[in-house]
């Protein structure tokens, strides 16, 4: 797939300019001498690590799905994220730690204003490089690029927050104000991590992604064939770059096994449509029931045995259910 080749070129890409963003640090580190400087440095480690794996799993997520995989690969993205996540907790810990011993024990800083521009320059990349990559993760359905783009949004904020903290030092002079930088920039790094291992979680466990369904109802809602008479059983997962959609379509009874499958045709091509030909489908064709009849839009239906009632927006609640719509 395109996508998948492009995402696999970022990721290589952002693995190397994480190395430059280290070296960046490691720099201003060892002119400085600051503690939340060393804390933002631990960080991009972490991001050299993440971002390796992160493109190893995406180069796995891109195979195609085999006779052991018959969903595909695309759970290898998820594993990757909670890998991610696992290790931006464990730096924050790390980052805490260090900085309540250094508050309790004050080193001696150096070249503060040199360093706050190194730490801009580290900034200003890490920003563009987000906003891009998470841009793009999203167009292409890819948690592991998205992933990677948090990575770097956050070190964006960490990398100004202490910044911000070396310019309060370059005024006051007050050096405990860099373990107190450092030990809210830990408690950033923990939360960030938390969110990003459990995003991953609730796709290893097939979570229902709540956003994705709405939107597909409402993608069917507003192009509705009269012939898609109910829709239940729905569900929507997502592997990596592939979406699967599972749901029960009750159509009329009497078209012949060629009819049902053109109807089925456009009900998969609306989806298809709007979100990309990675998608799946494992839809089950139920005939309409004579209660059907009273929900049934279809003009002049000679076999309609009740009167037309009242149309059913399929809805979050109606759809998920493993029943027949009746009023």
């Amino acid at each position: 797939m395109h996508s998948s080749k492009q995402n696999l070129k970022i990721q290589y890409t952002l693995t190397g300019l994480t190395v430059v963003v280290f070296i960046l640090k490691v720099a201003t580190f060892l002119i400085t001498h600051s503690l939340s400087v060393l804390s933002d440095t631990l960080e991009s480690v972490v991001n050299i690590i993440a971002t390796i794996v992160g493109s190893y799993s995406m180069y796995i997520a891109a195979k195609p799905k085999d006779k052991d995989h018959p969903y595909g690969h695309g759970k290898a993205e998820f594993v990757s994220s909670a890998f991610q996540g696992s290790l931006i907790i464990g730096v924050g810990c790390l980052i805490i730690y260090e900085s309540i011993d250094s508050f309790i024990h004050p080193g001696t800083l150096h070249n503060l204003g040199n360093g706050f521009w190194l730490l801009i320059l580290i900034a200003l990349i890490n920003i563009s490089t987000a906003l891009y990559v998470m841009r793009i993760g999203k167009k292409n359905n890819s948690m592991a690029l998205v992933t990677s783009g948090k990575l770097f949004l956050i070190d964006f904020f960490t990398t100004i927050s202490v910044a911000v903290g070396i310019l309060i030092l370059i005024i006051t002079n007050v050096q405990k104000v860099d373990s107190i930088i450092a030990v809210l920039l830990g408690g950033w790094v923990v939360f960030d991590g938390y969110k990003i291992l459990r995003a991953s979680l609730a796709g290893i466990m097939d979570e229902a992604d709540m956003v994705l369904l709405e939107n597909v109802i409402a993608e069917i809602n507003a192009s509705r064939n009269e012939k898609w008479i109910d829709l239940h059983n729905l569900r929507v997962i997502k592997y990596g770059p592939l979406m699967h959609v599972d749901c029960h379509l009750t159509m009329p009874w009497y078209l012949n096994v060629h009819e049902a499958h053109i109807v089925m045709d456009q009900f998969a091509d609306l989806i298809k449509k709007k979100f990309g030909d990675s998608v799946e489908f494992f839809i089950h064709i139920d005939g309409c029931m004579p209660f059907s009849c009273a929900i049934c839009t279809i003009d002049n239906c000679e076999k309609r045995q009740h009167s037309f009632q009242k149309k059913l927006d399929w809805t979050m609640e109606n759809v998920l259910s493993n029943h027949k719509h009746q009023l």
